[in-house]
């Protein structure tokens, strides 16, 4: 059935409406762009004020997009640039470990020059060393204070022979082998050595007590004259040792006169040298506790 004539009539109506509606607005519009467009080219400062005004509007926007941006980008090299902190810490924490081990290194060597240097400073004195060993081993758990020397009767090393360090009087030599000798260190509960105060001549006796330790007996008995940090020195009584050679520093007083530390700690020393008996004639006749066990 065909539509009515009506209808057709109304839609068509409709149709003309809308097409001169569109008509009219796209006029307006071309006419409204050509006024902006003349207007533009004589007046081009004419759009300043619309311009900024659309720019305040959007600035909060653009600038939080911004921040995010830069954000996002900074955040991303704090991340790279940690790890790769990471890798450069651990490489120079290992060069400061290798930097450091060298120096330690370097420590030891000019240390051992400077033992060296004094041994070699004892061989230029008028009283040649024997031989000058490295001191091997030591009693440290006994109440026997004893220590052995990589030199023996091959090296022409005897019994009664001083051993000192740079420093000080270790001991004395009390057996020898083909290779090796047992010295008695100063601190052995047998070993007696003749001192004097340095710079004066208070006299006394250095026993060993056993325990790292001297014990500084005055000889002549009365008003105590010693004072903590006097130092003692070999008398050259006896006939072993040489006068003048430091042997303890005193660190408590008691009636009959002191407690002292040894100079030469026989822990800390590596090298000694055995120097001939002082005078063999005077330590001929003199012997301790321990070399007569020996002798009997």
């Amino acid at each position: 059935m065909a539509p009515s004539g009506t209808r057709r009539s109304s839609y068509s109506r409709r149709a003309q409406y809308n097409l001169f509606t569109g008509y009219i607005i796209a006029g307006i519009g071309a006419l409204i762009g050509a006024v902006l467009l003349g207007l533009s080219f004589f007046q081009p400062s004419f759009f300043g004020g619309p311009r900024s005004a659309a720019q305040d509007a959007v600035s909060p926007a653009t600038e939080t997009a911004a921040t995010v941006r830069t954000s996002s980008k900074s955040l991303w090299d704090s991340i790279s640039g940690y790890y790769r902190a990471g890798s450069k810490n651990a490489e120079l924490k290992r060069e400061m470990e290798l930097a450091r081990i060298r120096l330690e290194e370097a420590e030891a060597v000019r240390q051992e020059n400077v033992r060296l240097k004094g041994l070699l400073d004892l061989q230029d004195q008028e009283r040649t060393p024997v031989a000058v060993a490295r001191l091997i081993g030591s009693t440290a758990s006994s109440t026997r204070r004893f220590a052995y020397v990589g030199a023996g009767e091959d090296d022409g090393v005897e019994v009664g022979m001083p051993v000192r360090s740079p420093r000080g009087v270790v001991g004395r030599i009390l057996e020898t082998g083909s290779d090796s000798s047992r010295v008695l260190l100063l601190t052995d509960s047998e070993s007696v050595l003749p001192v004097r105060r340095a710079g004066d001549e208070v006299v006394a006796f250095a026993e060993g007590r056993g325990d790292s330790l001297l014990r500084i007996k005055l000889i002549n008995l009365g008003i105590n004259p010693l004072e903590v940090g006097d130092l003692f020195v070999t008398s050259g009584a006896g006939g072993y040792y040489p006068p003048g050679i430091a042997v303890a520093i005193v660190t408590e007083l008691t009636d009959d006169g002191g407690v002292a530390r040894i100079v030469s700690d026989p822990a800390a020393t590596d090298f000694v040298a055995i120097e001939p008996i002082f005078e063999p004639d005077a330590a001929s006749g003199a012997t301790t506790p321990v070399e007569e066990e020996l002798t009997d």
